[in-house]
């Protein structure tokens, strides 16, 4: 049993493969400061997420996050709490506030002058946290401190750096500068202060299981004094950061109570949904429906608010929206702007398909029936080209030009061209003997030939 026992603690043994604690704590400090390359990386990498998310590009916004330095004073703030280094912590939030100034300006500035401002589906989905973020920002935080205390990193770091998602939010809350929009602002800074908090906390925890040694202060008072700040500024951290994982889990709780709820009463009796909307910070709690043609009366909107309880959907009132005549209205429109865009961009397809066919000749197919006709001709080539007649107008005529085995006479050219006139169904050719620029016009009004 024993032997079993030290098999399964060898297993899971973490200390195993670690770095050299001196060397991992250097490590940290020199990843913390934002000076020289660092900041010009920063800004770097704010602006091509900044681009990602306004092209709603995802591969554009993971590589933003893996060239980031963002994680680094967020995890010498980790690593501060948990040796009680003070000095280290002061340096590592000074260096986390920089980056974030920085990183708002230059998002902020970006968005700002960008013509494209439609917020993508990229972008709003930072713009308010949910319980996954949380758990998102631990267990990577986890991964994080684990792998730069090995010997050999591997390759979890860059893992972390694109799961953490510490850039996007940060360039949608200079998106909601930027806009003026306030609710994408602090819905996005909401998001980055909970990764940030959370990959702090799961830091310092991973630095306390490893057991790495307090900085020990000049004195004994002093030593107690700091220690004492750190445990309050631990505190702090994290009771707030429960009470916001325990709201946000209650509110993702609700929300599928409430999907729950409508897809039984509604969706699966036939009955269209056309409109929802949810207030879970209120009190009561507001659910606001509009449907596409049901109507209730006021007796099935109160059984339907005393059906709530059984759905586990508590201090909650259900409001109906009776009258979607304007939702309808807005939804129709869009339906037809959009039929319209696509009717244009139909049109604009069958004249440019025609536009080339206008444009187009079978050189092989006209040749093997002027060699019927001309013996000497060995090959041709036509092609659509637009002469201008004056400053105000331009003519598109066919040129032919055409390689022989001997010079053909005129009489022969003329006739080659009154053919081609009326094979390509053309009032006017241009015909050309390479190498001898010989040119033949004939005009069907005058049936008359020229020479250049």
């Amino acid at each position: 049993m024993r032997s079993t026992l030290n098999k399964l603690i060898a297993y899971i043994y973490l200390n195993k493969g670690e770095e050299n604690k001196n060397k991992v704590l250097e490590d940290v400090k020199s990843n913390i400061s934002f000076k020289g390359s660092n900041l010009w990386i920063l800004a770097c990498a704010i602006v091509v997420a900044s681009i990602g998310l306004n092209v709603n590009s995802t591969a554009v916004i993971i590589g933003a996050m893996l060239i980031s330095p963002l994680m680094g004073p967020i995890v010498g703030a980790g690593f501060s709490l948990g040796i009680y280094d003070f000095n280290l912590l002061k340096k590592s939030l000074k260096n986390l506030l920089v980056a974030t100034l920085v990183g708002l300006f230059v998002s902020a500035i970006y968005f700002f002058i960008s013509p494209f401002k439609e917020a993508q589906p990229e972008l709003l989905s930072r713009t308010s946290p949910n319980i996954y973020d949380i758990l998102i920002a631990f267990f990577g935080g986890i991964v994080g401190a684990v792998a730069i205390t090995r010997v050999e990193k591997g390759n979890p770091i860059p893992g972390v750096a694109i799961a953490t998602a510490l850039m996007p939010p940060l360039c949608t809350a200079g998106y909601g500068l930027a806009l003026g929009n306030i609710k994408f602002f602090f819905g996005a800074m909401y998001l980055y202060s909970i990764n940030c908090v959370f990959i702090c906390i799961s830091t310092f925890l991973i630095v306390k299981f490893l057991k790495y040694p307090v900085k020990k202060q000049l004195d004994e008072k002093h030593q107690k004094q700091v220690k004492n700040s750190i445990t309050v500024l631990i505190t702090l951290l994290v009771l707030p950061s429960i009470y916001f994982a325990y709201q946000l889990f209650q509110e993702k709780k609700y929300q599928h109570q409430i999907d729950v709820f409508m897809e039984t009463e509604f969706t699966n009796k036939g009955i269209a949904i056309l409109y929802k909307k949810t207030a879970f910070n209120v009190n009561p709690k507001k659910l606001e429906l509009g449907f596409l043609t049901k109507k209730f009366s006021d007796s099935e909107i109160k059984t339907l608010n005393e059906k709530l309880k059984s759905y586990d959907i508590n201090n909650t009132k259900l409001i109906v929206m009776q009258d979607t005549t304007d939702l309808k209205s807005d939804i129709l429109n869009e339906i037809n702007f959009n039929k319209s865009v696509l009717s244009e961009k139909d049109v604009t397809i069958l004249n440019l398909k025609k536009e080339i066919a206008d444009n187009k000749y079978d050189n092989k197919a006209l040749l093997s029936e002027i060699k019927i006709l001309f013996p000497e001709v060995e090959n041709i080539s036509i092609s659509n080209h637009t002469f201008n007649e004056n400053t105000d107008s331009t003519k598109t005529i066919p040129v032919v030009v055409y390689n022989s085995k001997e010079e053909i006479p005129d009489s022969s050219k003329e006739k080659l061209t009154l053919w081609l006139q009326q094979r390509l169904k053309k009032k006017q050719i241009e015909i050309f003997n390479n190498p001898s620029p010989i040119k033949a016009t004939v005009d069907t009004k005058k049936s008359t030939s020229s020479k250049k």
